[in-house]
């Protein structure tokens, strides 16, 4: 590595990010710091293909058919509104209206942004933002005989939640207002691979638990292991660590607070400028 540069701590480092919904603010927040960026999307976020069964839910929801509302991410809530927008304009006033009545629960502070987009805010915020956390806050509520609206995402039906709430007697209403599907081709990714197998690649930092599993979906364990293993991995936060412990792979670079970009880039220049190995 050249001498340092403190205004560009991240010169000569060459950094894969599998983001794609903030890919470009990925990119900028690292490039601006002197990093090579290598973009390989790996999941692209799509509204789902049938809003039937969503707008079906709204109107139980606009009508007054929940008593709280589980909020798991800020995607979700405005795709709920685009939706709206595009089939249902005449909903979006009792939408936010009731946004403002329920007993909103978010799981950590990025639903509470688009909230505060609205004039409004979340009742409670789960700490840490993980399905447990989620579940221990909702541990310290009566929740027998409530309607409890789940905004969820992707295809994932949660089991863990479903079953508290079931059993706190809760009366479970959930939405899935968006779907995951591959983003980079097949060809992309596997060059990718063959880059981190060759040392081309300093780090590759993970944002979300889908980009892990497309990998792994995709590419031979032992040969993503072996990958992952000559280059620095890093995730956003506990939920996307996680998901990397459970395949045998452990990140060595995880923000110990907020888990954004900001902090993510930050806490990648702290390890990639100590020239650690």
């Amino acid at each position: 590595m050249t001498d340092f540069d403190s205004e560009r701590p991240l010169q000569n480092r060459r950094i894969a990010i599998p983001e794609s919904r903030e890919l470009d603010m990925f990119a900028s927040l690292l490039e601006r710091r002197g990093a090579s960026v290598l973009r390989c999307p790996l999941v692209d976020i799509r509204d789902t293909p049938n809003p039937g069964p969503i707008l079906d839910w709204l109107h139980v929801f606009c009508a007054g058919g929940c008593d709280d509302l589980l909020l798991f991410t800020g995607e979700g809530v405005r795709r709920l509104l685009s939706l709206i927008d595009h089939h249902a304009p005449e909903l979006r006033g009792s939408f936010i209206a009731r946004l403002g009545t329920v007993r909103t629960i978010a799981r950590g502070p990025k639903p509470g942004r688009v909230l505060r987009e609205l004039g409004l805010k979340p009742t409670l915020v789960a700490d840490p933002a993980t399905t447990p956390g989620m579940i221990v806050l909702l541990q310290t509520l009566d929740l027998k005989g409530r309607r409890v609206g789940v905004q969820l995402y992707g295809t994932e039906p949660n089991a863990p939640l479903m079953d508290f709430l079931a059993a706190a007697g809760a009366k479970v209403l959930p939405v899935w207002p968006y779907v995951y599907a591959d983003a980079a081709a097949d060809a992309e990714v596997m060059a990718l691979i063959e880059a981190m197998q060759q040392g081309q690649v300093d780090a590759i930092a993970f944002t979300s638990l889908q980009q892990v599993e497309r990998l792994f979906r995709l590419v031979e364990a032992g040969r993503l292991k072996q990958a992952l293993a000559r280059t620095l991995v890093a995730a956003i936060g506990p939920v996307v660590a996680d998901s990397l412990r459970a395949h045998g792979v452990e990140p060595q670079v995880v923000p110990e607070e907020s888990y954004y970009l900001k902090p993510l880039t930050q806490a990648l220049i702290e390890r990639l400028s100590s020239n650690l190995p």
